[in-house]
């Protein structure tokens, strides 16, 4: 049986016609930066997100870094965030030479604990940033309440959730700003590289695009400091397209991983993942815990699903804290206390998920995870 842990190419031939479609149109009208469809895919991003504005950048990494710039953020400045995540939030934080303070995780949903963040808050604390993991809102209102105590902006990682809702309100939409990524494997994803920093705030909104274009609203009249980092009109255009079946993909995602709950969620030694009631999940990745504390644990069962033809991932085994980069000063930090990070970092496992799954390939997954044990 042929499982893949992300089925770009299925997808892709579900929707052939209209991707090719619209790609056709951006090399005929020869408009490839920005544009019209650049436009429109901003548009229509806003609306779906209910009425957030949208730009379209280069990348998930280069919207936060813009997101920070457009704060004002740098040296002598703290931005909390966690450490369980993928290096790129606190990397963008480091390039603008501020320090980057991370905060423990809520074991049940491996987002950032609210009350952790709040006994981390110092003078210099000028954003927090929660990252919403794999497809999953961290707990904004409790984020937004500390936030607003300390005159603190918020901005969103939601690169891994779009779509995914907290009390109601879309990821991305909470706070000052949020970023999104359109790397190929997330739920919206283009075919490269590809991102979008969101606002309310028009004045946020509109100094964001400055920055990301090289400090410039008139060409060469370059008014601040900016970097180059724009969404091209090919990837808006597929991006188009797929926003139209995010909420079909968002359903899929859901019933793939509500099958794989209902194969494993009895299995001792194994903690199927934990859905807030306050939000929904969109699954950018089914993460089970191999209860233990025991990392080789972990490893022989991802090496026994290997064995069947199963792919399988370990999000994130080094948190970022223990990283060189961090280890060796390279760049400023603090930390809180890690108990909960360290923890997942050994038992956390990512079974195949994507919107093409089948209830055999589900079927055949879980039982594979069940004959271990």
């Amino acid at each position: 049986m042929n499982i893949q842990m992300v089925d770009l190419q299925g997808q892709y031939l579900g929707i052939k016609n209209e991707i090719d479609a619209a790609i056709q149109s951006v090399i005929d009208s020869s408009a490839f930066i920005r544009g019209p469809v650049t436009a429109a895919f901003e548009k229509d991003l806003s609306t779906y997100l209910d009425g957030v504005g949208s730009i379209g950048v280069a990348n998930g990494t280069d919207a936060l870094q813009i997101a920070l710039m457009a704060l004002d953020i740098g040296p002598g400045d703290e931005v909390i965030a966690p450490s369980f995540t993928f290096v790129a939030t606190a990397e963008a934080v480091g390039l603008l030479g501020a320090t980057t303070v991370f905060v423990d995780i809520d074991p049940k949903t491996f987002n950032m604990d609210a009350a952790e963040v709040e006994r981390l808050i110092t003078p210099k604390t000028k954003a927090i940033v929660p990252v919403h993991l794999f497809g999953q809102c961290a707990n904004m209102t409790a984020i937004m309440d500390i936030a607003e105590a300390n005159g603190i902006a918020v901005i969103e990682d939601a690169a891994q959730a779009v779509g995914a809702s907290w009390d109601g309100k879309k990821a991305g939409s909470w706070g000052e700003m949020g970023t999104l990524s359109f790397f190929p494997t997330k739920n919206l994803g283009c075919y490269g590289d590809g991102g979008a920093v969101l606002s309310k705030r028009a004045d946020l909104l509109e100094h964001a695009r400055l920055i990301s274009n090289h400090g410039s609203k008139k060409k060469y009249h370059n008014e601040v400091v900016g970097v180059n980092s724009r969404l091209d009109a090919i990837q808006a255009a597929i991006l188009g397209v797929k926003l139209k079946k995010l909420d079909e993909y968002s359903e899929a995602r859901r019933r793939a991983a509500s099958r794989y709950t209902e194969f494993l969620h009895d299995l001792p030694g194994v903690a199927t993942p934990i859905i807030d009631s306050r939000g929904t999940h969109v699954f950018h990745q089914y993460t089970m815990r191999v209860l233990g504390n025991d990392p080789s644990k972990r490893d022989a069962v991802q090496s026994h699903l290997k064995s069947n033809g199963i792919p399988s991932f370990v999000y994130y085994p080094v948190p970022l804290h223990l990283l060189p980069i961090y280890k060796n000063d390279t760049v400023s930090y603090r930390v809180g206390k890690m108990d909960n990070t360290l923890v997942a970092a050994n038992e956390v496992l990512s079974l195949p998920m994507h919107t093409e799954l089948t209830e055999e390939q589900l079927s055949f997954v879980a039982a594979a995870v069940r004959s271990f044990f």
